[in-house]
């Protein structure tokens, strides 16, 4: 029983032994010769895994299709470093028009949800109109005559149908025209627009073109750009000076596109849309306007 045993604890280590042997001979051409034999069989082990569970090199062993195929795209700069931006500058044709560059304090500012946010609701209480009135008991028209007696009647008693309790009479508490505008610094207004330039100049969103020319006035014009453009819903054309009749023409039935002057961008309109196209002039205006000193 004991010989039988032996002849089969023999015969393992005899097999490991070869085992070991052709994995050193295998592991010889790795720099691996000058390792001790028992070495040698555990790296010849190790060597016939196809797959590492430590390090994954995407070699010929490695199977392809548990790579990811997504392109990562990493950031080439850091937001809100004051740092002039350079911008390619097109037109409605994907014409080269050359390059721009786009002032820092103005295109690469610190971007603050809290200054946007503040602007944005300063934006839409200043834009109410207030004009809500309701009518008091002296402007409600009717007669100033006690209805009944005070006593005999059984019923409550009243001096006047004018009050709020009849129909037709007036409002207590009711609105009045006022002013719903709230106060908001020059400096904090000015900031939130340079916040937002920087947003949509961050995101790619940003495009400047030499002018906003179109050969003619067919709202095709239009279209046909904004279907060559990706991940667009909205666009927003800022134009330096005057709107051209052309381009008011060829936009007016586009509920995707709005236009407006320089002097009237502001931060709610550039939230509302996602892409922003601007002049060459139009961005010239927008950084003489932003370096312009604050009247106090």
């Amino acid at each position: 029983m004991a010989a039988s045993l032996s002849r089969r604890v023999l015969r393992t280590v005899g097999s490991f032994t070869a085992l070991g042997r052709s994995n050193a001979t295998n592991a010889s051409g790795n720099g691996l010769t000058s390792l001790p034999s028992h070495l040698k069989c555990g790296m010849g082990l190790l060597s016939n895994r196809k797959l590492s569970t430590s390090i994954l090199t995407p070699d010929d062993s490695f199977p392809r299709d548990l790579l990811s195929r997504k392109t990562v795209i990493t950031p080439d700069r850091t937001i809100g470093q004051y740092q002039d931006l350079v911008i390619p500058v097109t037109n409605f044709q994907n014409e080269d028009k050359g390059f721009m560059v786009l002032a820092g304090d103005v295109f690469d500012v610190p971007v603050r949800k809290d200054i946007i946010h503040n602007v944005v609701k300063w934006q839409l209480a200043k834009r109410q109109q207030g004009t809500h009135s309701t009518k008091t008991i002296s402007e409600v028209s009717g007669t100033g005559r006690k209805p009944w007696n005070q006593k005999g009647t059984g019923r409550a008693r009243h001096g006047t149908l004018r009050g709020p309790q009849f129909r037709g009479g007036c409002v207590m508490h009711g609105p009045r025209p006022r002013s719903h505008a709230i106060k908001m610094n020059k400096q904090v207004r000015r900031l939130g627009l340079k916040i937002a330039l920087t947003a949509r100049a961050a995101e790619g969103k940003l495009l400047v073109f030499d002018d906003l020319a179109l050969p003619t006035h067919k709202t095709k014009n239009i279209v046909n750009y904004y279907n060559q453009m990706e991940n667009t819903k909205k666009v927003l054309v800022v134009e330096g000076g005057s709107i051209d009749e052309k381009l008011k023409l060829a936009t007016q039935n586009l509920h995707y596109v709005n236009i407006l002057p320089s002097i009237g961008l502001n931060v709610y309109s550039i939230l509302l849309h996602d892409t922003l196209v601007m002049s060459r002039d139009a961005v010239n205006k927008i950084v003489e306007r932003m370096h312009t000193p604050i009247n106090r």
